[in-house]
């Protein structure tokens, strides 16, 4: 150092370490390819290993009661009865994949509800209409909200709370930033039902009847917590944008904005139109309607949802079913929307709609392709109960079988979320592996799957390899001139640590304090054979 250079301070070696860490994922999460092409070359990988597996004899001792003792060993698909499953389940495999149909079910329902304009007016209103007082914690609600409408929450939200808290005399950086958490490290969290529940719940219903082969998890099972979460993300995001980031940012100098920024023209900061609240209110009276509607098939004991054989909820069509009233509860209220405000004027207006949202979807039918046939491989071939055997005996071995397991999967899967920002990507690698290794050691699928969508949330905001980071990064860059991925990694970084520590914190208390199941009929334990 010369002798003129001042020493770098503690603070600024920290810093300079964290970039240095950031440099780093970044650098390795471009290195991974493309997620189809990833999962076509784990494809590759299965059948390669499994040749050289299955030659060197690996195998373990089932540890199933009713087949214990017999041994599991690696069906090569480099032989040729691999090569006549492989050409015979290729399509089954895909067509028959657990998350395909459910979803793309589900998002025609939504569709609607997105084109003719309901869930953005809902939105707007939400966060427009709230008190100055209110309005940090109205953003991070609306865009925990807004995860059933897919990208509607950073293409609309995100940009409409940075002009909203510019609009207060606020730093809009600090708007941007409550959405940007709401939406995307609140990810998993909802009051509803929506298309990542059936998504999720699919590829946990693969990997558990590795184990057991009767075992289904429906979309459902993760609602309780996941409808609890949210008030705790609202909550912890409108603290952190007050406490932390706020005054972090400081007073907004008017001269950073960029001269040449344009604000996006699909974001409206109007109020709400007469028309549009007077399509919400029907809209709304006619959920309710529905709802009441779906109370008397299931309330009554002689419901006619009800499981027809116990008399009780659990097995009932009502619950086998919920992507169906995913469906109706959108489709219907986004029809009725459109329809008084004169979005929707004919059915080929809803027809569009939904052609719409399942041409969205083109992109997620080719990766399903290549994940059904990951998912497939792998069971087929027995890496996913041999790996799970074998991990399980591990965690046995060190003591690791009680709660404290799952702090450190949750830790595990936000920092492979860095690398790996698909939700449906990374469930697709690690359930087939940790599902049955911790149905092994005697916890629930569902169990599993939402400890997995705590992880997965958290660090989206602090990874440039989330899909939508550019253009949070444009948006960001309106308000502040020469704004680069560091300086947006620094202001949402505390959100990620606060709402790591905090939700971990609600999955321990919610579970193993208070004993409440994590969804409606969802297990906490598993017992093999049980």
């Amino acid at each position: 150092m010369s002798k003129g250079q001042p020493e770098a301070s503690p603070s600024d070696k920290k810093r300079g370490a964290f970039t240095r860490f950031l440099d780093t994922v970044e650098y390795l999460g471009n290195l991974l390819p493309h997620p189809v092409t990833l999962f076509a070359l784990f494809c590759l990988v299965v059948i390669v290993a499994s040749g050289i597996a299955a030659f060197f004899g690996l195998n373990v001792a089932d540890p199933r009661p009713a087949t214990e003792g017999e041994i599991i060993g690696v069906n090569s698909l480099m032989s040729g009865e691999g090569l006549r499953y492989i050409v015979s389940n290729l399509v089954p495999n895909f067509t028959g994949f657990p998350p395909l149909g459910v979803v793309l079910v589900a998002i025609l329902g939504v569709g609607i509800a997105e084109r003719s304009g309901m869930l953005s007016a809902m939105m707007r209103g939400m966060v427009m209409n709230a008190s100055p007082r209110m309005v940090t914690v109205t953003i991070v609600f609306a865009g925990v909200v807004s995860n059933t409408a897919s990208e509607l929450g950073y293409v609309v939200l995100v940009p409409l709370a940075a002009m909203i808290f510019h609009s207060l005399g606020r730093h809009p950086l600090a708007g941007l930033a409550a959405a940007f958490a709401g939406v995307s490290a609140g990810y998993s969290a909802n009051l509803f039902i929506g298309t990542v529940d059936p998504l999720l719940s699919g590829f946990t219903t693969s990997a558990a009847q590795l184990i057991d082969p009767d075992y289904v998890v429906g979309p459902e099972m993760n609602w309780y917590f996941m409808f609890i979460s949210t008030f705790l993300v609202a909550g912890l995001g409108a603290f952190v944008t007050e406490k932390i980031v706020e005054p972090k940012l400081g007073k907004y100098n008017p001269g950073d904005m960029d001269p040449n920024a344009e604000i996006d023209e699909n974001v409206k900061m109007e109020k709400l139109s007469k028309l549009e609240k007077k399509g919400l209110i029907y809209a709304g009276l006619t959920f309710f309607g529905l709802l009441v509607l779906l109370a008397l098939t299931i309330i009554p004991e002689a419901g006619v949802l009800r499981n027809q054989e116990t008399g009780g909820v659990a097995g009932s069509p009502f619950l086998n079913g919920i992507v169906v009233f995913i469906f109706v509860t959108f489709a219907i209220p986004g029809l009725v929307y459109g329809y008084v405000t004169r979005v929707l004027r004919s059915d080929r207006d809803v027809i569009d709609a939904m052609a719409a949202s399942m041409s969205s979807m083109g992109l997620y039918i080719v990766l399903v392709f290549f994940a059904a046939q990951f998912v497939a491989f792998f069971g087929w071939t027995n890496f996913g109960t041999i790996m799970a055997v074998n991990g399980a005996s591990l965690l046995e071995s060190i003591n690791l079988t009680g709660p404290l397991v799952f702090v450190v999967f949750i830790l595990m899967c936000a920092f492979v979320n860095l690398m790996l920002g698909s939700a449906s990507a990374q469930w697709a690698v690690t359930a087939p592996i940790f599902v049955p290794m911790l149905m092994l050691v005697g916890y629930a699928p569902e169990l599993v799957q939402a400890a997995y969508r705590i992880g997965d949330s958290v660090t989206n905001i602090i990874t440039p390899m989330m899909s939508y980071f550019g253009l949070i990064l444009a948006v960001a860059a309106r308000y502040q001139k020469n704004l680069g991925i560091g300086t947006l990694i620094a202001i949402m970084l505390p959100y990620s640590m606060v709402f790591l520590a905090g939700w971990i914190v609600l999955f321990y208390l919610w579970v193993f304090i208070l004993g409440m199941p994590v969804g409606p009929g969802a297990a906490t334990y598993y017992s093999i054979g049980g």
